[in-house]
């Protein structure tokens, strides 16, 4: 089996293999025709960059510059479900690396995965073989299920493994800026004792919120869940509204509910309190209560305005509770989350 794979990845073709985390869509990282295929699998724009897996350390010093912080999470956390950023050596297909040089590096903690990359000795794209913004793969019918036809035919091998276990992806971290590591996002392996990432775009703002809601999507239909999203003007709180439209499958144009104070999607219910002169009592008012009793996903602006009324539905519903900070650069800002 390990030389059918090799031959399909060496042939350009796109593979879908097991992963410690989840079904990833593998191509040989140095093919440009077949980086060109995952893009359009994934149904992404050329130059958002994947992170490939890699054997060992030394292999990963053919591609990226590594220094003593990405050298110590390499000892501490690899193999295993940690993808570390580092800058690039420009040694792959384009579109591989991020614009700004940059490239994840990956060890998976799954014998089968190592064993093709190690025979095919060049790295593989490991990046999840879900399109963009749909479910985690866990197993190929989750693949399957939730793609057009024409992607479906550019899948050329598919390794069954069966059901994964339903771990977490990646934790992903930066580590060049100033040798301090920087996590975009919070996986199964944490470095701090609470879940913060930093978001550096609004588009990573809205991936951060898909990242989130696949943790709880399963909670669809059985019970209410809140996002209560706190922080101040300008932050993102719509962005990651945005966020999780897409990953929620909402095709309809999202927009702050400002002045509207709460608009309706198929199966969102969004909610600003920006306005509200009493705001735990027009919360309630906006019918609340039975939107927690009908099971709906509400994302509200402004949380920390109306923390007694939300904290009414903490036996009915999950409430993650979302706060963003501006980070120290323009564009940066910090995410972070806790469950009540």
């Amino acid at each position: 089996m390990i030389n059918i794979v090799v031959k399909a990845l060496n042939d350009g073709q796109l593979v879908f293999l097991a992963s410690e985390t989840v079904y990833v869509a593998a191509v040989d990282a140095t093919n440009e025709n077949a980086v060109k295929k995952l893009v359009t699998f994934k149904n992404r724009p050329f130059g958002k960059p994947f992170s490939v897996g890699v054997t060992d350390i030394k292999m990963a010093e053919k591609y990226v510059v590594l220094n003593e912080t990405a050298r110590n999470l390499y000892k501490r956390f690899l193999p295993g479900p940690v993808t570390v950023i580092s800058t690039g050596k420009h040694n792959l297909a384009k579109g591989v690396e991020a614009e700004n040089g940059t490239l994840g590096i990956r060890i998976p903690d799954y014998p089968f995965f190592q064993k093709v990359c190690k025979k095919l000795a060049k790295p593989i794209t490991a990046t999840s073989a879900n399109a963009s913004y749909q479910k985690r793969p866990y197993k190929l019918a989750d693949i399957l299920d939730n793609i057009s036809k024409k992607q479906k035919k550019l899948i050329d091998l598919m390794i069954d493994a069966g059901k994964l276990p339903h771990n977490e992806p990646s934790t992903v971290i930066d580590t060049t800026l100033d040798d301090k590591p920087i996590i975009l996002r919070q996986g199964e392996i944490k470095l701090k004792k609470k879940n913060e990432v930093l978001s550096r775009s609004g588009e990573n703002t809205q991936n951060i919120a898909k990242e989130l809601w696949q943790k709880y999507d399963s909670f669809v239909g059985n019970r209410a869940i809140i996002f209560a999203l706190e922080g101040k003007m300008g932050t993102g709180k719509t962005q990651f509204v945005k966020g999780l439209a897409k990953a929620m499958g909402i095709k309809e144009k999202i927009s702050s509910p400002s002045y509207d104070l709460l608009n309706s999607y198929d199966l969102l219910t969004h909610i600003d309190t920006w306005r509200m002169i009493n705001p735990n009592k027009e919360l309630k008012d906006l019918g609340t209560k039975k939107l927690i009793h009908d099971k709906s996903v509400l994302a509200i602006e402004w949380a920390d305005r109306t923390v007694t009324e939300i904290k009414k539905y903490s036996e009915e519903a999950i409430i993650i509770w979302v706060k963003i900070k501006y980070g120290k650069e323009t564009n940066d800002r910090l995410i972070s989350w806790g469950i009540t």
